[in-house]
């Protein structure tokens, strides 16, 4: 089967990470013997600062239509304070194309790197289940004369009934599938009077349809308490947009750090999706060949499981399992190696026969 994937490396370590990203993809095709092709976009800052080109509908639906999947590097900029052309990529990407699940794993790979004293790859193992398009980041709300003494700001949490329905359905179905057994809703309804309710009420409604994966609660200052203490205790987190952004860059802290944290934005009925790491563009250490590759490596993982090429997905992660423990990282890991010495050694790594792995 070929795979046809829509590259957007965005700005600063984008455009390093995700060549070495879909190098070592490219070596999992040859592996498994699947076609792959992919075609690169420059929308990004210097696009945006050119001609005022974000991602415009027309493209977007170019992407959507040609495309199996998108993978995004990295968009911020410090020449665009206002960070317009990053909201309008991440953000309306999610909406236009309604990717309302952002999958985020919280897998810990080697014990090294988890800073939770006497806690290892076996306790740090779980998933969030993110809602996507609604909540705090719909963007509703305004101000009240703005640049006055008497300025007023209003920022509103849109919460629908179906958006938030879907997403906690998608969580149980993924526990279902995976064999989890557990779900835990995170809100803050003692506080958020009417958003909370409809995420309580939701979530007990949603969970008589699964009586056999076990369904709990927890207020989310509670749940980030927990995920320090005992991380053991969870399979499968679902929470709102801003919530779910919070407790997963927690969750990015305890599997190792940013520069191992990847994330899939998905639509399961359409099967639309764009995959992106999660760290930022990195402007400082942009062109020094020290922008660490494995997360958005492991994004890859997601795509090629995405894609049906669960094989393919499950060596690219032992691959990176194996850089770890050989300290064939860049230097935030402890390593040496530049980011495309670490691509090198992780294509070697899946091209090796399988004695020597």
């Amino acid at each position: 089967m070929a795979h046809r994937i829509a590259a957007i490396p965005g700005d600063g370590i984008g455009n390093e990470v995700v060549p070495a990203g879909l190098t070592v993809m490219a070596a999992a095709a040859r592996r498994f013997g699947f076609d792959l092709s992919w075609e690169s976009f420059d929308y990004g800052a210097d696009r945006y600062l050119r001609d005022g080109t974000t991602l415009p509908d027309a493209d977007l639906a170019h992407l959507s239509e040609h495309f199996d999947c998108i993978l995004l590097g990295a968009v911020g900029d410090p020449r665009v304070p206002g960070m317009e052309h990053a909201r309008d990529i991440v953000l309306g990407t999610r909406t236009r194309l309604d990717l309302y699940v952002n999958l985020r794993p919280i897998k810990l790979i080697h014990e090294s790197l988890c800073p939770l004293k006497g806690k290892g790859p076996r306790d740090v193992d779980f998933v969030v289940f993110r809602e996507n398009t609604e909540g705090m980041y719909a963007g509703a709300g305004g101000f009240l004369a703005k640049g006055t003494p008497g300025e007023v700001a209003i920022q509103e949490s849109i919460n629908t009934r179906r958006g938030v329905e879907r997403i906690v359905r998608a969580a149980f179905l993924w526990a279902r599938a995976h064999d989890l057994g557990r779900v835990c809703m995170s809100d803050k309804h003692n506080a958020l009077r009417y958003e909370g309710d409809l995420w309580y009420r939701t979530f007990r409604e949603v969970a008589r349809d699964f009586p056999e994966i076990e369904a709990r609660h927890l207020y989310v200052d509670v749940l980030t308490m927990e995920m320090v203490r005992a991380p053991e205790q969870f399979r499968v987190v679902v929470t709102n947009n801003l919530f779910g952004d919070i407790v997963t860059d927690l969750g990015a802290q305890i599997q190792g750090g940013i520069g191992l944290a990847a994330s899939a934005n998905v639509n399961p009925e359409t099967r639309r999706a764009m995959f992106e790491p999660v760290h930022g563009s990195a402007p400082d250490i942009a062109g020094t060949g020290r922008a660490n590759p494995l997360a958005t490596v492991l994004t890859v993982a997601m795509m090629l499981e995405h894609l049906g090429e669960g094989r393919a997905a499950r060596e690219v992660e032992a691959a990176v399992s194996a850089a770890i423990a050989e300290g064939a990282t860049t230097p935030d890991l402890g390593g040496s190696l530049t980011t495309d010495g670490v691509a090198r050694w992780l294509c070697q790594w899946l091209e090796r026969p399988e004695t020597l792995r």
